[in-house]
């Protein structure tokens, strides 16, 4: 059953403008692609794994989404001593691990992602320049500008909308772009 999702009503990023323009817009379409991916389901089908044994579920990648966003903008960008949103050195794949089926865990997802999103936005809209470097350097990579995390997130929401694409697929029949 192939559809189309209805409506699609994501925004182009601009064709015509500056590097910020540009990278924030794509950012853009990469966020509400997933938020299309996961539209329209409840709690049972966002919760539906890929295949045995993977863990991946719509739930997952909206959960990891959040967490990834929470530690790129709030613990990098901005500098907040934090923990992680959802994982841990205990378990590191709390995102997907708890992905689990009822309405509060997928309330909570879409809250959290939301939340998480908007911080982003607001703290990007401040940083004057893409060079600006978060105020804490990543454990891996050390010092990391505007520039760089926001291509990496385009990167990470890009990989994971693939995912997201055959997951949708397999629920019910919907394709996209």
């Amino acid at each position: 059953m192939n559809d189309h999702f209805d409506g699609d009503n994501r925004t182009d990023p601009p064709p015509m403008a500056n590097e910020r323009a540009t990278l924030i817009g794509f950012l853009r379409w990469q966020r509400e692609t997933l938020a299309m991916k996961c539209s329209g389901l409840d709690a049972q089908a966002m919760a539906t794994r890929s295949v045995a044994p993977s863990s991946m579920s719509l739930l997952g990648l909206l959960r990891h989404m959040a967490d990834v966003e929470h530690s790129w903008f709030r613990r990098i960008m901005a500098g907040n001593d934090i923990p992680r949103l959802l994982c841990t050195k205990e378990n590191p794949d709390a995102d997907f691990d708890g992905a689990v089926a009822e309405d509060a865990v997928v309330e909570e997802a879409w809250r959290a992602w939301r939340h998480e999103v908007a911080f982003a936005e607001e703290l990007v809209s401040q940083i004057p320049s893409l060079d600006t470097p978060g105020k804490k350097s990543d454990p891996w990579r050390g010092p990391m500008s505007l520039r760089w995390v926001l291509i990496h997130m385009i990167e990470e929401y890009a990989r994971h909308n693939g995912h997201a694409d055959l997951l949708r697929e397999r629920i019910d029949g919907k394709v996209g772009q």
